[in-house]
């Protein structure tokens, strides 16, 4: 699995949720994935600009669409919750790429392969 910015805790997932999978499987899942994985670098991007420029944009980036409207129109709940999303982008993106493991995983079921 060459995913760039991965992290072990990810990785660690990503092995158990592939367990059962062929390889085709596999690299169709690993095809879908990787095109909707966040990376946690890019998160912290994200988590920058939604500081300075766009309140809440890391929210509305993860589809957390009410938070994000939240932080738009408390530009950032006061700059603390955005604060707090920068120290956290790792944990923001890796609950994001679980949500698309998930969804990954469904299509790779569904498309019978």
């Amino acid at each position: 699995m060459s995913l760039p910015g991965i992290t072990p805790q990810e990785y660690s997932y990503l092995q158990s949720a592939t367990q059962g999978l062929n390889e085709q499987q596999l690299r169709t899942f690993l095809m879908i994935y990787s095109g909707k994985r966040k990376n946690p670098s890019d998160m912290l991007l994200f988590c920058i600009i939604g500081l300075f420029l766009v309140p809440g944009l890391q929210r509305f980036i993860v589809g957390q669409i009410g938070m994000g409207i939240l932080y738009f129109f408390t530009i950032g709940l006061c700059f603390i919750g955005s604060i707090v999303d920068i120290v956290n982008h790792k944990q923001l993106a890796f609950e994001y790429n679980q949500k698309m493991v998930f969804e990954s995983m469904q299509m790779v079921r569904m498309s019978n392969f």
